[in-house]
């Protein structure tokens, strides 16, 4: 089986994040597997054990990518492909990535594809399905359970607004993940060792017969701020008609939502 997992590259959002001039500020920031993509790593995997076949996993980025697909490997992918867009995509968006992994696709045979539900960075959830559709294949998001029947018989558990859709459908196919399909493992140190020799090609879009105007952003980012912070909150004292009193007062003089 062809298994092949979307990978990106994030910010690890437990740790400080510098904005400035509307831009997240990338020195000293540091940086993890997209974590809905980890889910998709780790089932990729199982479902090769369970099945045959290899995984590799895919990221469209810049050259420090590389970091995040040597994880992946060490969990357990076979291969690793990093396609660098950092000479020639000056502003990328969702379409512009869908775009370049069509390209990437059009010679593969692929029995599946997993992605992450979303980007934390971004949260579009885009990517997977506009690929999806881009190849002609079917396509299942936010899954919490897959399992596969003979050679191309599929049954999926979708999460739906906290209860469960059950899909049958077929291979080809790609699914976006979500918490609660598997646990992702850690590396292991014979793992981490085993990645350093594992192939991962490096490409750029003039491989893949494509240029700078086939790719360019559809949408354009106009700023970055972060949320203000929060006031603290007012305690209201005395009885309970008091304190509605006082409520009011506050929502039509001070938050003027009355």
């Amino acid at each position: 089986m062809d298994i092949y997992v979307l990978l990106k590259k994030t910010f690890d959002t437990e740790e400080k994040i510098n904005i400035s001039q509307g831009h997240i500020e990338d020195d000293g920031a540091e940086f993890i597997i997209n974590p809905y993509d980890e889910y998709a790593v780790e089932e990729a995997i199982k479902q090769r054990d369970e099945h045959g076949g290899e995984v590799t996993v895919v990221t469209v980025g810049d050259e420090d990518s590389e970091k995040q697909l040597r994880t992946a490997l060490a969990m357990g992918a076979d291969k690793a492909v990093l396609i660098n867009t950092e000479d020639d995509v000056a502003e990328g968006d969702q379409y512009t990535t869908a775009k370049i992994l069509e390209a990437f696709f059009a010679d593969k045979e692929v029995d599946l594809i997993l992605a992450g539900n979303v980007a934390i960075d971004e949260a579009s959830g885009q990517v997977g399905p506009r690929l999806a559709e881009a190849l002609s294949i079917p396509y299942v998001t936010t899954i919490t359970n897959l399992k596969i029947a003979g050679e191309t018989t599929v049954t999926i558990e979708k999460d739906v607004e906290g209860d469960v859709e059950i899909v049958e459908t077929s291979l080809p196919l790609l699914v976006t993940c979500q918490q609660g399909l598997n646990e992702p493992r850690y590396p292991s140190l014979p793992g981490i060792m085993k990645a350093k020799k594992k192939p991962l090609e490096e490409l750029e879009i003039d491989d893949l017969d494509l240029d700078e105007d086939d790719v360019e952003a559809k949408t354009k980012t106009v700023d970055v701020f972060l949320p203000p912070e929060k006031e603290a909150g007012k305690m209201l004292e005395g009885d309970p008609q008091q304190q509605v009193q006082e409520l009011v007062s506050l929502l039509k003089n001070e938050a003027k939502v009355l």
